[in-house]
C-alpha cells in the first residue's frame, strides 16, 4: 500500500508535532513529506528540525526556514536564531525547493509556497489564473524544459486547509501543524495511492495547547500574546 502523510509549517510547535507523528505512525503510515516552515512562532524550533530528520522523507524549504540563515536586526528573529546550532543551520540550507513523485501515472508536486518562490502566497481568493498558475513549471522546481505539467499539487504557506479541483489538475493546501489558522487543531493530509486512482484526505489532531503555551511561556518566547492568539483561537498575528 502506498500511503504519504504530508505535513507542513510545523512551526517549532513541537507539541503539535508530536501529536501529529503519534497519529500517523497509530494509521500505519509510514512515508511522511514535509513542506517547510519547520522553525519560528513557536519555541522549539531546533528540537522540531531533529524529529522532521528522524521521522519525514523527504523535506522542501519554506520561506521561514530561508530568511532564517541571513543576519537580521529585528530582535525577535534573533530570538529563534540563537536556538538554532550550526547542525540546524546546515540542515535547513541543504533542503530542496520541491518534489516530484509519480504514482499512479500522476505527476504530484509538493512545494512550500508557489512554483516560482517560497515567499509567493497564493490564497483561494486570488483570480482563477493565479491559482491555475500553481500548475506551471519552472527554474525553481527543475521542470522549466519539462512538457509535463503536475496533475496534483500540494503546498503549505497558508495555514489553512483547501481542496480545488480544476480541469488542470488537484490544487490542495495541507494546512498547519504547529499554527493552525482556521481550526485550532493541527491538520495535515494523507496522499493514498494504494488504489487506481490517488486519494486525498484531511486529518485533524488534537494537541495540548495549554502544555504548548507554558513551555513557551518558560523558555521565554517573544510575543507570546501573538503566539496564543493564533494556536488556541486561530487568530493570525498579521491580521
Amino acid at each position: 500500500m502506498t500511503k504519504i502523510a504530508i505535513i507542513s509549517d510545523i512551526h517549532g510547535n513541537k507539541t503539535a508535532l508530536e501529536a501529529v507523528l503519534e497519529d500517523i505512525r497509530l494509521r500505519n503510515i509510514e512515508r511522511i513529506f514535509c513542506l517547510g516552515d519547520l522553525i519560528g512562532k513557536g519555541p522549539r524550533g531546533s528540537e522540531c528540525i531533529e524529529l522532521i530528520q528522524k521521522n519525514c522523507e523527504r523535506v522542501v524549504r519554506g520561506n521561514w526556514d530561508v530568511f532564517i540563515q541571513s543576519p537580521t536586526e529585528l530582535e525577535f528573529l534573533q530570538w529563534f536564531k540563537d536556538r538554532l546550532t550550526e547542525k540546524d543551520y546546515h540542515y535547513l540550507a541543504s533542503l530542496p525547493y520541491s518534489i516530484d513523485l509519480e504514482l499512479n501515472g500522476q505527476l504530484i508536486r509538493f512545494f512550500h509556497a508557489s512554483p516560482r518562490s517560497e515567499f509567493e502566497r497564493i490564497v483561494p481568493s486570488h483570480p482563477i489564473e493565479k491559482r491555475l498558475s500553481m500548475f506551471e513549471n519552472s527554474e525553481k522546481t527543475n521542470s522549466i524544459h519539462s512538457k509535463k505539467l503536475p496533475d496534483i499539487v500540494f503546498y503549505g504557506d497558508l495555514h489553512t486547509t483547501f481542496l480545488h479541483t480544476y480541469k488542470k489538475g488537484i490544487l490542495c493546501n495541507v494546512g498547519s501543524v504547529g499554527n493552525s489558522l482556521d481550526l485550532t487543531s493541527a491538520s495535515y493530509a494523507i496522499l493514498d495511492g494504494s488504489y487506481s486512482n490517488n486519494a486525498i484526505q484531511f486529518i485533524r489532531v488534537e494537541y495540548d495547547r495549554q502544555a504548548e503555551l507554558l513551555m513557551a511561556e518558560q523558555l521565554g518566547l517573544p510575543q507570546l500574546d501573538k503566539y496564543y492568539d493564533e494556536i488556541m483561537l486561530a487568530k493570525y498575528r498579521n491580521a
